[in-house]
C-alpha cells in the first residue's frame, strides 16, 4: 500500500497509525476526537457511523490483508474508530461516559479477555481485526 494514498489515509485513521509509540492507543484518540461532535448530534448517528465504516473497513482490511500478507498490522488502527465509537454511542454524552469509554476500550483491546481474545486468534482476514475492536 503506498503510505499517503486515499486508502493509507481511511486504514491509517488518517496517518495516526504511523505512530511510532502506542499507535492503538493514539487511533483511539483520534476516534475519540472525531466521533465526540457526532456524539453531541446525536448517539443513533454514531452508532451507524460505526457500523458503515466498519463494513467499509472490512474490506479494505481485506485488500491490504492480500496486498500485505500480514494480518493485523499494526499501523491499521481504523478499528479503533469502529470500537470507540459503539462504546461511545452506548455511553452515552458525558464526560464520564466519553473518558470511561476510551478507558475500558483501551484495556479490553490490549487484555482481549474471552470471546475478544478467541476472535482476535481464529477470526483472520478484516472480520476478525474489526470484529474484536467492535466487542
Amino acid at each position: 500500500m503506498d503510505k499517503f494514498s486515499l486508502r493509507a489515509c481511511f486504514l491509517t485513521l488518517f496517518f495516526s497509525g504511523y505512530s511510532k509509540k502506542a499507535p492503538g492507543t493514539i487511533g483511539s484518540l483520534v476516534a475519540l476526537l472525531l466521533g465526540l461532535p457526532v456524539l453531541i448530534f446525536s448517539a443513533n448517528t454514531l452508532f451507524l457511523g460505526a457500523v458503515f465504516i466498519g463494513l467499509v473497513a472490512i474490506a479494505q482490511i481485506d485488500k491490504e490483508e492480500e496486498e500485505s500478507k500480514i494480518h493485523d498490522s499494526s499501523y491499521i488502527v481504523i478499528d479503533e474508530l469502529v470500537g470507540m465509537w459503539l462504546a461511545m454511542a452506548i455511553s452515552g454524552l458525558s464526560l464520564a461516559g466519553v473518558v470511561l469509554s476510551f478507558i475500558f476500550f483501551r484495556i479490553y483491546d490490549i487484555t482481549k479477555p474471552s470471546l475478544i481474545g478467541k476472535i482476535d486468534k481464529e477470526v483472520k482476514g478484516g472480520l476478525g481485526v474489526v470484529a474484536d475492536d467492535a466487542l
